[in-house]
C-alpha cells in the first residue's frame, strides 16, 4: 500500500507544502506566510495540498516534518518573554564585553546587536568551578533560594544559567536547576553545562542566552501545532528540521530551540545532498533563493559542509563579529538578503541599491496588490516580461504588472533610466550581490568555486541561477523538479540526526585517552536517547566522529572528521596527519615542529538516511512548438521562447534565451546557455558559449 509523508517549510514571504507518496505521487503548493499566527499559514498550506490529493488527515501515515523561521524571527524581531540571565559573581557583563575583538578596526562608530537579556534582568551566584572541573566552591542554598526567589519577583518566564567553567562540571549549574523547580517551577530553564557545553565564556553565555529567549516562544508553539495535528485527524507526531540537517522530535526541539534557527535552509542544503548522489556530483554548489533571502551551500563528497559556530542578528551582514554567536552544529552556508521580496533604492550617492530590507509577504512587492509601494526584485521580473503576472501560482495568485511598472519607472526617473532599464539593473544587481557572497563564502573556506555545477531552487531561484552562474563561472545549472518547494521535500529526505560537542583541551601528544573515552560514551548516551525519544530504536543509531584542534596558542579550531571511532583508534600520528593536511588546505602552510592541541570532541548521532522520491507535477500533453514573449534583456526587447515544463517532450534540447514556466516558479535561460532533460527528471542548462 502506498504511505505518505507530509513537509512543511514557513519561510519569511512562503508556506511551502509537499505531500508525498511511497509511489513517487506528488502533491504541492504554497501560501503566503502568516506572521502574526504561523500555525495559520501552516494548515492553510496543508489543506491545499491534501485538496489537491484528496486525502483526509488520516491518511497521512508516514511522516510529518516540519522546518519554520520561528526562532529567528523572535531574535530578529526581539518578540521574546522577560528572559534573565545568571552568571558567576564577578562576570555580570559578558554579554556586553563579548569577546574584546572589533569586527571593523577601522570603523570609530562600530555598533553591536543590543545583548538579548540586559544588565536589568542579569544576576550573578557567588560560587566556583575551576578549569579542571574542580568544584572549588559550591553556592550556598540560601543564596540559591534567594536568588530563585529575585527572579520570580522581576516576572521573569525564563532564565539562562551560565556559569564558569560549567562546561567541564554543571553541578552548580543543576543545584540551581533543581531550586527553581522547587521553588519557581514554572520558570524555563536553560543549562550552558547542556546547551553549549563549550569553552570560551561569551559564546557559552550568548548560545544559552537565545535557547531561554526562545524556548518559552518555541515550546507553545510545537505544543499547539502537536495538540492542532491530533485535533485535525493526524495520526503521526511531527517531526522538526534543525540546523545540522537532521530531524528531532517536536520536545527535544522546543526544549533546544537554540538548534532550530537554520531550520528551513538547512533543509534545503539536505536536498541538495540527496540530488547531489541522484546525479552523481560529489561537488556541487546549492543556490536556493527564495521571497526574502538566498542560501548558498558547498556540497563536498556528497556532503554538505559543517561549521560548529555561527551566528544570528548581525549589524552588518556580511561581517563576522558583528552578531550574537551561537555555538551549536550547522549546515555551513551563506545567507544573503537577496529574494524575491528585497527592495531596490537609490542611496546617498545615487546609486542603485538592493536589499538587504525585504517587503516580506505583507506587504510584499508591489505586484502582490498587497499595499506595497517599493519595487522589488519580482516586480523587476514582471516589468522584465521574464516572470507572466497572469500564471504565478498556476494563476491562482495573479499579480499587478501595471503597478509593478508604475513602481519602476518612478526608480528610473531617479536612475535617468527607463523602467525597463531600472529593472534590468535591479536584476543584474541582485546577481552580482549572491554571486559576490558566494565566491567570498567558498574562497574562506577554501574551496575552488569555479566549474562547480549550480543546484537552482527556490520560487526565485530558477529566475536568476543562470545569471548568478556566469558571474562564478560556472558551467552548469541543474534546475530540479518541485524546485521551487524544495526545501519542503528536503525534509523528507533528512535522517532523524543530533550533533553533540564537548571540549577536554589537551595535547595531541599526551591526550588522556580514559578521559575522552568517557566524555564521548557520555554523548553517544545522550544522543541516543534524543533520537529514541523520536522513536528511533537503539539498534538503528549510526555514530561518526570528529575532533576540533589548532596549534598550540592559536585561537580558532579545525574541524577533523575521523573515519575511526578515537575510543578504539587512538593513533596520534594519524590525528597529526589529518589535521596538517587539513590546515595546509585552509591556509596553504603548515607549522612544522609546532606543539598541536584536542579542543572539541564531536560526535553525531543519526539514523538511517529516508529513502523517498518524489515525481514532478503531472505531465500534459507534449507541447510540440513554445509561444513567445517579450522580454527585456540587456536594454533589449527580445522575442523569447516560452515552454511549459510540464509539457515538455522527452527529449528536447533548448537554446537560450528561453523560458521554462512552472506553476510555482519560472526557469530563465540566458543566451551562450543550452538546456536538456536529465534521466532524473531535472532540467540542465550547459554554458555553450558567451552570455550576453
Amino acid at each position: 500500500m502506498t504511505r505518505h509523508s507530509l513537509a512543511v517549510d514557513i519561510g519569511g514571504t512562503f508556506t511551502d507544502a509537499v505531500l508525498l507518496g511511497s509511489d513517487g505521487s506528488t502533491n504541492v503548493d504554497k501560501t503566503l506566510t502568516t506572521h502574526d499566527n504561523l500555525l495559520e499559514g501552516f494548515f492553510r498550506a496543508v489543506d491545499l495540498v491534501l485538496g489537491r490529493s484528496g486525502l483526509a488527515p488520516g491518511d497521512i501515515d508516514d511522516v510529518i516534518v516540519h522546518a519554520t523561521t520561528l526562532v529567528t524571527n523572535a531574535l530578529i524581531e526581539r518578540k521574546g518573554p522577560p528572559t534573565g540571565l545568571i552568571l558567576t559573581k564577578g562576570f555580570r557583563d559578558i554579554l556586553y564585553i563579548r569577546d574584546e575583538h572589533r569586527y571593523d578596526m577601522y570603523d570609530p562608530q562600530i555598533e553591536f546587536a543590543e545583548p538579548l537579556i540586559p544588565a536589568s534582568r542579569t544576576f550573578t551566584l557567588d560560587e566556583r568551578v575551576l578549569a579542571d572541573g574542580t568544584v572549588l566552591r559550591p553556592a550556598a542554598p540560601e543564596a540559591l533560594r534567594a536568588l530563585v526567589r529575585q527572579c520570580r519577583d522581576a516576572g521573569l518566564v525564563s532564565v539562562a544559567v551560565c556559569l564558569l567553567n560549567a562546561y567541564r562540571n554543571g553541578a552548580n549549574e543543576e543545584a540551581l536547576r533543581q531550586v527553581f523547580a522547587e521553588y519557581a517551577p514554572d520558570i524555563y530553564v536553560s543549562l550552558s553545562s547542556e546547551i553549549a557545553p563549550q569553552m570560551r565564556e561569551y559564546p557559552r553565555a550568548s548560545t544559552v542566552a537565545i535557547n531561554a529567549f526562545t524556548q518559552p516562544i518555541t515550546g507553545p508553539y510545537l505544543d499547539a501545532l502537536v495538540t492542532a495535528l491530533a485535533q485535525r485527524g493526524f495520526r503521526q507526531q511531527p517531526l522538526i528540521m534543525l540546523s545540522n540537517g537532521g530531524v528531532l522530535g517536536a520536545a527535544h526541539a522546543g526544549r533546544t530551540p537554540v538548534r532550530m534557527i537554520e531550520s528551513g535552509p538547512a533543509a534545503g542544503a539536505l536536498v541538495a545532498r540527496h540530488f547531489s548522489r541522484l546525479l552523481g556530483l560529489p561537488d556541487l554548489l546549492s543556490f536556493d533563493m527564495g521571497g526574502t533571502t538566498a542560501k548558498a551551500c558547498l556540497i563536498q563528497k556528497g556532503e554538505p559542509l559543517i561549521t560548529g559556530t555561527f551566528e544570528v542578528d548581525r549589524r552588518y551582514r556580511f561581517k563576522p563579529g558583528s552578531g550574537m554567536p551561537i555555538t551549536v552544529p550547522s549546515i555551513d552556508m551563506i545567507e544573503i538578503g537577496a529574494g524575491g521580496g528585497s527592495i531596490a533604492s537609490v542611496d546617498a550617492l545615487g546609486l542603485l541599491k538592493v536589499g538587504p530590507e525585504s517587503a516580506g509577504s505583507d506587504p510584499g512587492p508591489v505586484c502582490y496588490g498587497r499595499g506595497g509601494r517599493d519595487p522589488c526584485v519580482t516586480d523587476a521580473d514582471v516589468v522584465l516580461g521574464i516572470v507572466a503576472p497572469d500564471r504565478f501560482l498556476g494563476g491562482d495568485m495573479p499579480l499587478d504588472a501595471g503597478a509593478a511598472r508604475e513602481a519602476f519607472a518612478a526608480l528610473g526617473n531617479r536612475l535617468g533610466l527607463t523602467a525597463e532599464a531600472a529593472a534590468w539593473g535591479v536584476f543584474e544587481v541582485v546577481c552580482e550581490q549572491m554571486a559576490a557572497a558566494t565566491r567570498s563564502h567558498a574562497t574562506d573556506r577554501g574551496v575552488d568555486y569555479r566549474g562547480l555545477p549550480l543546484l537552482a531552487f527556490g520560487g526565485a531561484g530558477p529566475v536568476h541561477a543562470c545569471r548568478v552562474a556566469d558571474l562564478i563561472d560556472s558551467r552548469q545549472v541543474i534546475y530540479p523538479p518541485l524546485a521551487s518547494v524544495l526545501s519542503a521535500f528536503g525534509t523528507l529526505v533528512t535522517p532523524l540526526q543530533i550533533d553533540l560537542v564537548r571540549s577536554l583541551v589537551a595535547p595531541l601528544d599526551r591526550p588522556d585517552w580514559l578521559a575522552i573515552g568517557a566524555l564521548l560514551d557520555e554523548m553517544a548516551a545522550e544522543g541516543r536517547a534524543a533520537l529514541a525519544e523520536a522513536g528511533l530504536p537503539e539498534t538503528a543509531c549510526r555514530f561518526v566522529h570528529a575532533v576540533e584542534m589548532r596549534y598550540l596558542g592559536q585561537q580558532s579550531e579545525l574541524r577533523i572528521d575521523l573515519s575511526e571511532d578515537p575510543r578504539v583508534q587512538r593513533d596520534t600520528e594519524v590525528l597529526r596527519a589529518l589535521f596538517e593536511a587539513e590546515y595546509t588546505a585552509q591556509y596553504g602552510l603548515k607549522l612544522d615542529g609546532m606543539p598541536i592541541e584536542l579542543v572539541n570532541w564531536r560526535v553525531t548521532v543519526s539514523g538511517p538516511v529516508p529513502e523517498r522520491a518524489a515525481a514532478g507535477a503531472p505531465a500534459a500533453a507534449a507541447q510540440t512548438k513554445p509561444e513567445t514573449r517579450s522580454v527585456h534583456i540587456a536594454g533589449k526587447a527580445r522575442s523569447v521562447p516560452v515552454w511549459q515544463r510540464g509539457a515538455l517532450p522527452p527529449v528536447v534540447v533548448i537554446d537560450g534565451p528561453a523560458i521554462v514556466e512552472e506553476r510555482e516558479t519560472t526557469i530563465f535561460i540566458l543566451e551562450g546557455w543550452r538546456m536538456s532533460r536529465h534521466e532524473s527528471g531535472s532540467l540542465v542548462a550547459e554554458k555553450t558559449g558567451e552570455a550576453r
